[in-house]
């Protein structure tokens, strides 16, 4: 579990390079690229206030994934008021 000050989503990555997802640590905040089809999807989900999963990692191996959960919440006191 990684905890971030901000979250960039970028929906640049090609699905020829061999990864489904990617994540890495910039700064104080977590970088997720993702393919377009993943970002469409993300859009969506977050439009009809879904939780949504984005599994990182290469396409072709059966090692440990890693996976960047959105999820939306119903207690509102354990969140960033800021």
């Amino acid at each position: 579990v990684t905890g971030a000050s901000f979250v960039v989503f970028n929906g640049a990555l090609k699905t020829s390079s061999g990864f489904l997802a990617k994540s890495s640590i910039v700064e104080d905040g977590l970088m997720v690229q993702i393919t377009r089809e993943t970002m469409e999807s993300l859009r969506q989900a977050l439009r009809d206030k879904k939780d949504f999963r984005i599994t990182c990692g290469k396409m072709d191996t059966e090692d440990v994934k890693e996976y960047v959960d959105i999820c939306w919440v119903e207690n509102y006191d354990k969140t960033n008021k800021g």
